[in-house]
């Protein structure tokens, strides 16, 4: 995927060389190589060890705004990535999927935008849960990188940081 940002320790960085190719709309023969497949198309591909939790999956899932999240707990163990699609930047469900992920189901593997992924969007994700994001192709990356550091102080609970800010002050 071009235009990636990952954060790795923390620090956002401009990934050159990402494995994972999204895959929508699916054909009927898919290409080799790490996938990212809608969730219907990743449970049809997935054989029963994968989906028993027995082996991890290989291919990495993308939800669609109305996939329900809370669905995917007996698979959570057994995924490499979940990317979650924004189709337009203003279809803002994508933010709640993410932040369920992260605080009711634990999960902790990498958490891509995919999408409508603009910059001024990119500081509210990361305080929802992402640590990846796919900026959309005719944008720069590099001056998407900016938009992680917008918020340097954020009053409410995040998935980052659970306590609002009366209780982080000493």
């Amino acid at each position: 995927m071009n235009n990636l940002i990952r954060l790795i320790d923390g620090a956002p960085q401009i990934v050159e060389n990402d494995p994972w190719q999204r895959i929508d709309p699916v054909p009927e023969t898919l290409p080799e190589g790490q996938l990212i497949l809608p969730l219907s198309a990743w449970i049809a591909r997935q054989d029963e060890a994968v989906l028993s939790g027995e082996h991890l999956s290989a291919d990495g899932l993308c939800l669609a705004p109305d996939d329900e999240v809370e669905g995917l707990q007996p698979y959570l163990n057994v995924l490499p990535l979940i990317a979650i699609d924004f189709p337009s930047f203003r279809d803002g469900r994508g933010y709640s999927q993410a932040y369920l992920l992260r605080t009711r189901l634990g999960w902790r593997g990498e958490l891509r935008a995919v999408g409508d992924v603009l910059r001024d969007q990119l500081s509210h994700m990361r305080q929802c849960g992402f640590d990846a994001f796919a900026v959309r192709e005719d944008k720069s990356v590099a001056d998407a990188l900016k938009g992680l550091a917008g918020v340097s102080v954020v009053y409410g609970r995040s998935a980052i940081e659970p306590r609002p800010l009366f209780r982080r002050r000493t």
